[in-house]
């Protein structure tokens, strides 16, 4: 599937699940709207003492577990989700939602910028995983190494 980042993290907005190969993000939020949504949340609640970068990843966690949950018991899973009930696709987006907000109010607490953090992890993987070598591979990195390049992270 191939989709072009935006520098603000959004992509163009066409949800249509009867095409998953054109399916693209809302192109109205960025990361950053998120974040300051997500911080001014929680400040009108008094909750930033609670959200300590360790309570946050220990709430995000247990939220990947919800995200496991729906798919639990469905054996292999189409991509766009066909065989799922309108009802399942809803409460998936509202665990994968629950995950982000997490994974962004994490990143804002332990002041990570994010959006330049995966373009930076981006970069290092087309390293890691240069096209030429691993197209439809899908071995570990150290599988393609020439033994003289430099060990990425």
């Amino acid at each position: 599937m191939s989709q072009s980042a935006h520098s603000n993290g959004t992509a163009a907005e066409d949800t249509s699940p009867s095409q998953p190969d054109k399916f693209k993000f809302s192109s109205n939020l960025s990361l950053e709207t998120l974040r300051q949504i997500q911080a001014d949340f929680a400040e009108e609640r008094n909750w930033e003492q609670y959200h300590t970068p360790r309570n946050i990843l220990l709430a995000m966690v247990a939220e990947v577990g919800e995200v496991s949950e729906c798919f639990q018991w469905k054996g292999e899973v189409k991509d766009g989700l066909p065989d799922w009930t309108p009802e399942e696709r809803t409460h998936l987006g509202e665990e994968l939602s629950d995950v982000l907000v997490y994974l962004i109010r994490l990143a804002d607490r332990c002041q990570v910028d994010l959006p330049a953090a995966v373009l930076r992890k981006i970069e290092l993987n087309r390293q890691k995983y240069p096209a030429s070598k691993v197209y439809g591979k899908s071995d570990k990195y150290t599988a393609y190494s020439d033994g003289d390049s430099q060990q990425l992270v």
